[in-house]
């Protein structure tokens, strides 16, 4: 899907446990603002939603599906769906706007998300609307998980 940027990270294992490069700056022109992490409960999904100006670095630890949806009309790939299930392996994905975003966790655990976006939530000192497009309670929304 044009834009998004998918990468499954290597993580290296030893007797303490893991480790993983979620972000490096050399490697995407992406620059976040802030981050922040959410726990989410199995069975249970979060969105689906869009950003006007607001793009997402979402790192997936845990078995989440990643369900997108291109609603930019000047798109190459508009009105395409991609679904990614990670399997439980750590993945990241740069989500720009007008992309429309969900995910649910899959497994029989709980899993993180942490998110990298490049705008501050609600703008400089939490002043100003939401940046959001929420689909998730709107039955006649064709964006399903």
């Amino acid at each position: 899907m044009e834009g998004v940027v998918i990468k499954e990270l290597n993580v290296f294992t030893d007797e303490r446990g893991w480790l993983t490069e979620l972000f490096r700056n050399d490697e995407t022109d992406f620059r976040p603002v802030m981050s922040y992490v959410s726990l989410t409960k199995p069975g249970i999904s979060r969105g689906p939603h869009e950003h006007v100006d607001q793009s997402d670095f979402f790192c997936f630890l845990g078995n989440f599906r990643l369900c997108l949806w291109d609603n930019r009309k000047g798109s190459v790939s508009f009105g395409e769906k991609f679904v990614l299930d990670t399997g439980g392996k750590p993945v990241t994905a740069i989500v720009p706007p007008g992309v429309v975003h969900a995910y649910k966790n899959m497994g029989p655990a709980e899993g993180l998300v942490l998110n990298l976006p490049d705008r501050l939530f609600r703008g400089q000192g939490k002043k100003d609307p939401v940046d959001e497009v929420r689909y998730e309670n709107d039955p006649d929304s064709p964006f399903r998980i």
